[in-house]
């Protein structure tokens, strides 16, 4: 007798995850570009605990390195990610160039919390509306740019407080008129 299929909440369409599965059997390392898909296909951009216990169960790999391979990866989201994303580079040239200030100045805009409780080299916040998550990375390599922030897939060179805001204002102005 067969078990049970693990059973998945809204908005996961399990007919979904199973093609995407389907489509990657048999392929050595396909956890990756599996992983990819469905993240990229969910509406908030994010890996639900559910998900990743569906797809070791489906393709039989251990739920430990499918939460490994998650880990790992930093384009991969355990937690819903905002409709809009602000990423500020802290590499090196980026912060000797402000990318600090930028990063701070833009949290208290949002509204968001600015103390010091950690780390601001791997930080990962969304605005409560979930409009917006703000994150940083290590480092865009473009660094005759610094400093560089990207604000949905677009690369922007030589920020600046008055150019991020502005940006963040038409953000803001896209998601009143959706």
């Amino acid at each position: 007798m067969n078990a049970p299929s693990p059973s998945l909440p809204p908005p996961l369409d399990q007919n979904f995850l199973n093609s995407v599965l389907a489509r990657h059997e048999g392929r050595p390392g396909a956890l990756l570009a599996i992983l990819q898909e469905i993240q990229q296909n969910h509406p908030r951009k994010y890996l639900p605990r559910e998900t990743l216990t569906y797809v070791a169960e489906r393709a039989n790999i251990p739920l430990s390195r499918v939460y490994s391979v998650v880990t790992f990866y930093a384009l991969f989201n355990l937690e819903p990610q905002g409709r809009h994303t602000v990423c500020v580079c802290r590499g090196t040239a980026c912060h000797t160039r402000g990318s600090r200030d930028l990063l701070d100045n833009l949290l208290m805009s949002l509204g968001m919390d600015t103390r010091e409780d950690g780390e601001r080299d791997q930080l990962a916040l969304t605005t409560p509306d979930g409009s917006v998550t703000v994150r940083t990375v290590a480092c865009f390599g473009q660094c005759a740019l610094a400093p560089v922030v990207e604000i949905d897939h677009v690369i922007y060179g030589h920020m600046n407080e008055q150019r991020l805001q502005r940006e963040v204002k038409a953000l803001e102005k896209m998601e009143q008129q959706s």
